[in-house]
């Protein structure tokens, strides 16, 4: 079995939720303690850190794996879902799983894997912690797939435990308030491990105080410690300088991001209180937290974040997905000065568009397309609905026909935005 055909059993044989959604959701850990013993627990060798969120958890993860790196400690980094490549999901120092690992790991357990019929996130997982555990990683950031009570992630006992923020996404699974959601990525709350909480949101802030009261958690919300503000957010490079003024302490902390969203302001607000938890324990200097901020796409690979893609016209990807985050992305397409403005789009279909669709400008150009997934929403019905909010524009069949028609509508002075799901941008980059 080479790496092709494992990928082949894999995509074939374990359901996937990237691939077809709710069906591959598993609502209890029995998998992933199966899976788990059976390894003899890797997880347990070395020091984790939890993040849970709607948005933000995959730069944050990041960012902070980043600054570890730059503190000079050996550190893997989980992470989901992968844009071009399985193996993006498992790095060590930012280098990918090696092919042969993927292989060999499911070539010699194939018989529990048979046995137990995890789903594809709950062996990745298992892949990702006993990997970790044989390469002798120090530390290692795990993000979690969606939710967080019910994540396969969330057997670890982490050194500190972060919730990025609540937004509007799988409420089909999660729970149709913002209370409910926060309810389950709450659950990865443990026993007198510290959590920081990225954004103070009035609907979520009782439910994690509450759960760290349980838990006897002490509990830090990062948006009340520290103020992030931005450079221009008109420039055409992916590059930006922020200034973190840390309340508490009375000082600022500045330097470059190249991680070129707005949303990015939050993010760093969340990284910056993860850092003053751990600075001490982990011995990160304020100089590692600067370098990994700079350094995060070297250090660790990151991509597909107000991702500049080409320039005359400007081109733009982001893999923001669901109300928040596109709230986000397309304001920030508002403030660029451009000639005309173009977005080739395309979503799941599962998303509730009626939640998306009324954010976009009704005087765009819209391109609408379908990713190359199964669960990808037919461009004709997509356009049908958009149509419905006053959103107007052709149907393609693939991202990249999208994108070489807005290309040559917009002129070089013109804006164009791909986007709408992970699965359109990973088309792309």
């Amino acid at each position: 079995m080479n790496y092709t055909q494992t990928l082949e059993f894999l995509f074939s044989s374990l359901p996937a939720y990237h691939r077809i959604g709710k069906a591959a959701y598993k609502d209890n850990l029995d998998n992933t303690i199966a899976l788990d013993e059976y390894f003899g627990h890797p997880h347990i060798k070395y020091r984790t850190i939890h993040i849970a969120g709607t948005n933000g958890k995959g730069s944050v993860s990041h960012l902070l794996a980043s600054v570890l790196q730059e503190a000079g400690y050996r550190t893997g980094l989980f992470t989901s879902p992968h844009l071009k490549d399985f193996r993006e999901r498992i790095r060590i120092n930012g280098k990918m799983i090696p092919k042969g690992e993927v292989t060999s790991f499911v070539r010699e357990n194939k018989g529990i894997i048979e046995s137990v019929s995890p789903s594809f996130f709950e062996m990745t997982a298992a892949l990702a912690f006993d990997y970790f555990a044989r390469e002798n990683v120090e530390v290692a950031v795990f993000e979690t797939g969606l939710g967080g009570r019910l994540d396969s992630t969330n057997i670890l006992t982490p050194v500190i435990s972060v919730i990025t923020n609540i937004g509007h996404d799988h409420m089909d699974l999660l729970g149709d308030s913002l209370e409910k959601i926060a309810v389950e990525k709450a659950g990865i709350i443990k026993e007198n491990i510290p959590v920081v909480i990225g954004e103070t949101q009035q609907e979520t802030t009782d439910v994690f105080t509450a759960r760290a009261n349980e838990t006897d958690s002490a509990i830090f919300f990062a948006d009340t410690r520290v103020i992030c503000s931005l450079g221009d957010t008109t420039a055409r490079t992916g590059k930006r300088r922020y200034i973190l003024k840390d309340l508490k302490a009375g000082r600022e902390i500045s330097g470059i991001i190249p991680l070129g969203g707005d949303y990015q302001a939050k993010n760093l607000q969340t990284l910056f209180q993860v850092y003053e938890c751990l600075k001490d324990s982990f011995k990160i200097s304020e100089q590692n937290l600067i370098d990994g901020i700079k350094r995060v796409i070297i250090n660790t690979g990151f991509r597909g974040r107000w991702q500049i893609l080409r320039h005359n016209p400007l081109v733009i990807c982001d893999t923001g997905h669901n109300r928040e985050g596109l709230e986000y992305v397309i304001r920030q397409t508002r403030k660029i000065h451009a000639g005309s403005l173009h977005y080739v789009l395309g979503f799941v279909s599962d998303k509730d568009l009626s939640l998306i669709l009324p954010l976009f400008p009704k005087d765009a150009k819209y391109y609408f397309t379908r990713a190359s997934v199964p669960r990808a929403l037919d461009e004709r019905r997509l356009q049908k609905t958009a149509a419905v909010y006053g959103l107007a524009g052709e149907c393609f069949s693939s991202v990249k026909k999208a994108l070489e028609a807005a290309v040559a509508d917009a002129l070089p002075d013109g804006l164009v935005f791909v986007g709408g799901s992970t699965f359109i941008v990973a088309d792309l980059v």
